[in-house]
């Protein structure tokens, strides 16, 4: 199959280089420094156990149109920024593309072939004029659950810290051969992406740690295990998981592990950096709609309170709003003396 990666920074850049070394022929968009260096070099990938790949034999597009149709289309930038380019989709797609949105939070297609009292809601946090669910067909869609790490360790060089799974699902939940047909073409590449018939469980369930540990980092600049063995602060994440959960409860989602269990699986991930503390330091506009916002919304939408995530929501906007305005980045120096 003919892949395209729209997006080809951490999860896009190691995603494509793992298909692109296992044969398939995979197109990355991608644009500045990064874009040129692919060119040049190929996407080189470091994993976790040290071992270095290079995928050189891909081609690179500054656009999409540049692309042309493909079979697989993966969507890898960060949730805020699929709005933008969500009309040039269009253009690598023939009758037949699968679209793999790979954004984070609550995403924008979560009501469509949902079924139900809010079969079609568009969830405005992050689609706030309906524009890409506009521009996407929902019947080209098959979900994805990212739980690697990885990081754009230079322009063309990603580096990989953990994880290898990639669940897949239909959004009314039917098994089909085409996410068969991904799964497969994934797990030659050495990623796991089961097909599981309830992507949306999988989706809170991520969800559920993001959008609690993300802005407490990002406020306190504080890694995982520091917010989970400090009491007060592992007190507020428990909070806002309760009322998570609930949220979640209310559409019919349940989950597979316990809110202890989550934090503790938190906590023994150690000194980690969130991706939102990350953003803050680099003075990069972090995703905070679809990993916060969305949940309240979804929350007022069902009738569900939310107070401690609203709270911290609060301020981790205004906080972003000061480093947008002020342009400035927010990073913890070293006392002297």
């Amino acid at each position: 199959m003919k892949y395209c990666v729209v997006g080809a920074g951490s999860i896009g850049g190691f995603v494509g280089a793992k298909l692109a070394l296992a044969g398939e022929e995979v197109t990355l968009v991608a644009r500045g420094a990064n874009l040129q260096a692919i060119r040049a070099h190929g996407m080189r990938v470091i994993m976790a156990d040290g071992s270095e790949h290079i995928a050189r034999d891909m081609r690179s597009a500054a656009t999409p149109a540049e692309a042309g149709p493909q079979d697989v289309v993966i969507l890898c930038m960060k949730a805020h920024q699929v709005a933008p380019v969500a009309g040039e989709i269009q253009a690598l797609c023939h009758e037949n593309t699968l679209v793999i949105p790979m954004q984070n939070g609550v995403p924008w297609w979560y009501f469509q072939r949902h079924g139900g009292e809010f079969e079609g809601r568009v969830v405005s946090s992050v689609d706030p004029e309906g524009a890409i669910a506009a521009a996407i067909d929902p019947r080209r869609i098959v979900g994805c659950v990212v739980y690697p790490a990885c990081e754009l360790a230079a322009p063309g060089v990603v580096r990989h810290i953990e994880g290898d799974r990639f669940p897949l699902g239909e959004l009314d939940g039917a098994s089909s051969e085409r996410a068969n047909a991904v799964s497969a073409c994934f797990a030659r590449a050495g990623l796991k992406a089961p097909v599981i018939d309830n992507i949306r469980s999988e989706i809170w369930l991520k969800l559920w740690g993001n959008l609690t540990f993300n802005p407490l980092s990002a406020l306190t600049h504080s890694t995982l295990v520091d917010i989970c063995q400090f009491p007060l602060t592992r007190e507020l994440a428990a909070g806002m998981m309760r009322e998570a959960q609930a949220v979640a409860n209310r559409l019919g989602i349940t989950f597979r592990v316990t809110l202890e269990k989550r934090i503790a699986g938190a906590e023994r991930v150690g000194k980690h950096k969130t991706s939102m503390l990350q953003d803050v330091e680099g003075g990069r506009d972090p995703e905070i709609d679809a990993l916060v916002g969305s949940v309240i919304e979804v929350g007022r939408m069902v009738g569900e309170p939310t107070p401690h995530i609203e709270a911290v929501f609060a301020l981790v906007k205004l906080l972003a709003r000061t480093m947008r305005e002020e342009k400035v980045y927010v990073r913890a120096h070293p006392l002297i003396g």
